[in-house]
C-alpha cells in the first residue's frame, strides 16, 4: 500500500467522523465556488462559518509588505496558482474557554509557520487567529487541528462564537465553583445546533465564577452565567445567574438578569429556547440593530423571559441537556508536579521579583501559583509558542490558558519552580512584567488586516507599550493598574468601552484630508465582570494620544481620594473637567507645519480610508432552510463524482441523503422540534408539506417526492451505475422542486 501523501490521507485516523466530513465538504465547496457554482453570498457565510475571513493586506504596519512564508507540503506543488482571492486571508481557530494543550500549541506553530506569517494572535475572546493564509489551504489547516482536537467551525458568520470563561476557573480563591465543565459543555451543545443557524446576528456566551472580578465580562455578553450556589432543602445545589442582551459596538448597553437562579440541569434547555426565540424574532435585514441587546430592548426584559420560558416548555427532551453531569470531573487538570512552596530567599530583588508581582498569582491550592505570559499586542512568535509548549510539558502539564485581554496562563505551576521559570521565559523573549497593568494594553487588529479597521488600534497600543514599558515613561504608583484598551472602530473589539482609559479609531477631515484620531472614552469598570462603560470625551488626533495617557494618570494620581478608583474620580470630577485637561491636545497642526500628524501609527504612509472594504465579522444572513438547500446541492455534486470514481452505491447513498437533506430544510420551516431520524423526516415532510400541497412538483404530478419515498422504504437497493445515475438525476429534479417549494414558503430562494 502506497504511503500517503496528503494530510487528508495521513491524518484520516486521529480526526474524528463528523469532523472530518464537514472538512471534506468546505474543500468540495471551495471548489464549487471556484467553478461559480456557488453564488458568493452563500459562499461566504459558508467560510465564516468555518472561521476563513477575508482581510485587509499589507496596510504597511504588522506586515511590512512581506509575503506569508510557505514551507510546502509535497501535494502543494500540484495546487497550481491561488484563485479565489486575490490574497491571503486569515483564519480564526476556535479555542473554548480558552484552554490549549502542548500539543495543540505547537500544532498552530507550525501552522502558523507554514501557512501563516510565524505570529500567532491571541484574542480578545480566547481564540488564536492566523493571517495572510491562503483559502484553499484551509481544509487541510483544518485537518491538522481537527487531528489535536481542535475544530474552527463557527468561529465567525452568525453563529454562537467561542464560548469564553474566567481563565483562572478551578484556581481561583473567589469563585463560586469551577465552571470550565460548563463552558465546555454548552459549547459542543450550541456546536452546529439547529437553533443557532438562523441568527441575524452573532451570539456570544461567557461564564464567571463570581461576581466581583473581571474575567469572565459576562456583563457585554449577549449570554453571560454567573456561577452560583443556592442551599436548597439544607443541600448545596449549584446554577447560575443568568444574564441576557448585553453588547458594546456602537450602542453599548449592559446585560439584563433573566434568572436569578438557573439550575446546572436546566443551563442547556433554557439557552437552547432563548436561541430559538432570536433566531425567530430577531431582526434580520439591518445588520446593525440585529445583536440579541437590540431584541431584550425593543420587548422588554419581562416580554423577553416570558417568551423564552414559554419556548422551553416546547422543547423536544434532549438527553444531552444533562448528560454532561454524570461527569463534570471530565475537564480536571492534572498538575505534572506536587505543589511547593518559593525559598525565602527567591522573594527579594531583581526582574524575578518585579514579574512575580504583576505575573503571578496564588492559587486555592496550597503551593501552586498561576503564572501569567506577557503577549505585547496578543502576538507570540511560531518559536516562542513552542517554548510555552514545552514550558508545560516541564512544570504544569495540558494546563494553558489565553486570555481575554490577550496574554496566557500557565496554571499549576509549583511556586518553588517559579524563579526557573521565569528565567526560561526570560531567554524567549517572554519574561516581560506588567500584567494587568498600564503598559499591557489591549488592542483589536484595526487598519492592520481588518477591513472595518479605521485607526491603527495596533499601532497605538504598540506605541503606548513602548512609552511606557519599553522607555520607561514614569508612571505614578496610583495609575500604575489601571487598564487601557484600543478599538480600531466603533465595533469595539478591543473592548474599549470597560476600560479606565479607553480609545476609538475615528477619522476627521480637516483642510481637505483625512486624519486618523481616536475617541476618547474613560472610567469604564473593567471590576464586577464589566460592571459599567465609559463616557466618550472627545475624538484626540492619533498621535496626540500618548499625550493624553500621561496628563489623565498624572492627574489621576495628584488629585484622586483615599483608596478612589478612576471611575469613580471621573464620576466626582464630571467629563466637563475631563475635557479641560486635553482640550488643547484636540487642536491639529497644519499639514504644513507638521505632517507627521496625518499619517497613523506605524504606516508611514499619508493616511486614508480609502481600503477600507465591508466588514467580516458576520457576514450574510443566510436562512436556515437556505443553507440546508445548497448542503443539498453539495451533496448531489458529490454524488456525482462518487458515480465518476465507480463508487455506485455511494453515490446513489449519497444523493439519496442530498433529497433528505432538502426534505429536513424545508419541513423544519414547519417543525422546529424536527430531529435528523431519517424515518421521522420522510414522516413529518409528508405530512407538512406533500399532503398539503406545499411540495407538489406541478409538472410531474408528485413524482419526485414519490421518488424519495420509494427511495427510503427500499433501503437504497441500488446496484449498477446506472441505477445510481437515476437516483443522482431524480435528486436533482427533487431539489429544484424544492427550491420552488422553499419560494412559495416565502423564502427568497436564490441558491
Amino acid at each position: 500500500m502506497p504511503a500517503p501523501t496528503t494530510w487528508k490521507e495521513r491524518l484520516a485516523p486521529k480526526i474524528r467522523e463528523d469532523w472530518a466530513r464537514e472538512i471534506d465538504i468546505f474543500e468540495t465547496q471551495i471548489e464549487l465556488r471556484q467553478q461559480d457554482k456557488i453564488e458568493e453570498k452563500l459562499f461566504a457565510e459558508t467560510r465564516l462559518r468555518r472561521g476563513v475571513y477575508g482581510q485587509r493586506y499589507d496596510n504597511g504596519t504588522r506586515h511590512n509588505g512581506r509575503e506569508a512564508q510557505k514551507l510546502p507540503f509535497p501535494e502543494r506543488a500540484t495546487k497550481g496558482p491561488h484563485t479565489l482571492w486575490d490574497a491571503p486571508g486569515m483564519m480564526r481557530i476556535k479555542i473554548p474557554f480558552g484552554k490549549i494543550s502542548a500539543e495543540q500549541l505547537d500544532v498552530m506553530a507550525d501552522l502558523a509557520e507554514e501557512y501563516s506569517d510565524a505570529i500567532l494572535h491571541v484574542t480578545t475572546r480566547q481564540d488564536i487567529q492566523l493571517h495572510f493564509v491562503h483559502i484553499e489551504d484551509s481544509p487541510d489547516l483544518m485537518r491538522r487541528l481537527a487531528a489535536v482536537g481542535i475544530t474552527t467551525r463557527e468561529a465567525c458568520g452568525n453563529s454562537v462564537r467561542n464560548v469564553t470563561a474566567c481563565s483562572y476557573a478551578g484556581t481561583c480563591n473567589t469563585q463560586a465553583f469551577d465552571v470550565t465543565p460548563y463552558a465546555n459543555a454548552l459549547t459542543f451543545f450550541l456546536l452546529g445546533h439547529d437553533d443557532t443557524q438562523d441568527f441575524g446576528r452573532k451570539f456570544k456566551v461567557a461564564f464567571s465564577g463570581c461576581k466581583d472580578e473581571p474575567c469572565g465580562l459576562t456583563n457585554f455578553h449577549d449570554l453571560g452565567l454567573v456561577a452560583k450556589i443556592r442551599d436548597v432543602g439544607g443541600k448545596s445545589v449549584r446554577g447560575f445567574e443568568y444574564w441576557v442582551g448585553g453588547g458594546l459596538g456602537s450602542v453599548p448597553q449592559p446585560a439584563r438578569l433573566l434568572a436569578e437562579f438557573v439550575t446546572e440541569e436546566e443551563l442547556m434547555p433554557l439557552t437552547q429556547a432563548l436561541c430559538r426565540v432570536f433566531g425567530r424574532l430577531g431582526e434580520k435585514e439591518n445588520r446593525s440593530r440585529a445583536r440579541l441587546k437590540f431584541l431584550v430592548k425593543k420587548l422588554g426584559i419581562d416580554e423577553f423571559r416570558r417568551l423564552v420560558l414559554e419556548e422551553r416548555e416546547k422543547l423536544r427532551p434532549d438527553p444531552r441537556w444533562t448528560d454532561y453531569l454524570s461527569d463534570l470531573s471530565a475537564t480536571e487538570e492534572r498538575p505534572k508536579k506536587p505543589g511547593m512552596p518559593l525559598a525565602p530567599d527567591a522573594t527579594t530583588g531583581g526582574a524575578f521579583a518585579a514579574w512575580r508581582r504583576t505575573n503571578v498569582r496564588q492559587q486555592a491550592q496550597s503551593g501552586y501559583a498561576v503564572a501569567t505570559i506577557t503577549l505585547p499586542l496578543g502576538d507570540m512568535s511560531s518559536s516562542q509558542a513552542r517554548a510555552i509548549s514545552d514550558l508545560a510539558r516541564t512544570y504544569t502539564g495540558d494546563t494553558l490558558r489565553a486570555t481575554v485581554d490577550q496574554n496566557m496562563l500557565l496554571r499549576w505551576v509549583p511556586e518553588a519552580d517559579l524563579p526557573a521559570l521565569h528565567a526560561a521565559l526570560l531567554a524567549a523573549g517572554l519574561g516581560e512584567a506588567g500584567a494587568g497593568t498600564l503598559s499591557d494594553v489591549t488592542a483589536c487588529p484595526g487598519t492592520d488586516t481588518c477591513k472595518l479597521g479605521i485607526s491603527s488600534s495596533r499601532g497605538l497600543a504598540g506605541e503606548l507599550r513602548r512609552q511606557l514599558h519599553v522607555l520607561g515613561a514614569e508612571v505614578p504608583d496610583a495609575a500604575k493598574d489601571l487598564h487601557i484598551k484600543c478599538s480600531g472602530c466603533f465595533n469595539a473589539c478591543g473592548q474599549h468601552h470597560v476600560a479606565d482609559i479607553g480609545f476609538l479609531g475615528v477619522s476627521r477631515n480637516v483642510g481637505g484630508r483625512r486624519v486618523p484620531h481616536f475617541q476618547l472614552v474613560v472610567g469604564g469598570q473593567w471590576t464586577e465582570n464589566a460592571g459599567a462603560y465609559g463616557l466618550a470625551i472627545g475624538a484626540v488626533p492619533s498621535k496626540n494620544v500618548p499625550k493624553v495617557v500621561e496628563r489623565l494618570t498624572r492627574h489621576y494620581s495628584e488629585s484622586r481620594q483615599e483608596g478612589e478608583t478612576y471611575r469613580r474620580f471621573v464620576e466626582r470630577i464630571g467629563k466637563k473637567s475631563v475635557r479641560g485637561l486635553i482640550e488643547d491636545l484636540i487642536e491639529l497642526p497644519s499639514y504644513a507645519d507638521d505632517p507627521s500628524y496625518y499619517s497613523d501609527w506605524g504606516d508611514p504612509r499619508e493616511y486614508t480610508i480609502d481600503d477600507m472594504g465591508v466588514g467580516e465579522c458576520a457576514g450574510e444572513v443566510v436562512p436556515f432552510a437556505q443553507m440546508g438547500l445548497a448542503a443539498s446541492e453539495r451533496e448531489v455534486f458529490e454524488a456525482q463524482l462518487l458515480l465518476d470514481q465507480g463508487q455506485a452505491k455511494d453515490a446513489a447513498r449519497r444523493a439519496y441523503q442530498a433529497m433528505l437533506s432538502a426534505a429536513r430544510a424545508l419541513t423544519r420551516e414547519k417543525n422546529a422540534n424536527l430531529g435528523d431520524d431519517p424515518d421521522e423526516i420522510i414522516s413529518e415532510f409528508k405530512a407538512r408539506l406533500v399532503d398539503t400541497r406545499l411540495f407538489w412538483d406541478q409538472y410531474a404530478g408528485g413524482k419526485f417526492s414519490q421518488f424519495l419515498f420509494g427511495m427510503h422504504a427500499s433501503g437504497l437497493a441500488v446496484a449498477d451505475a446506472e441505477g445510481a445515475h437515476e437516483v443522482i438525476e431524480e435528486a436533482q429534479l427533487f431539489i429544484d422542486a424544492a427550491h420552488q417549494c422553499y419560494t412559495r414558503l416565502g423564502g427568497a430562494s436564490s441558491v
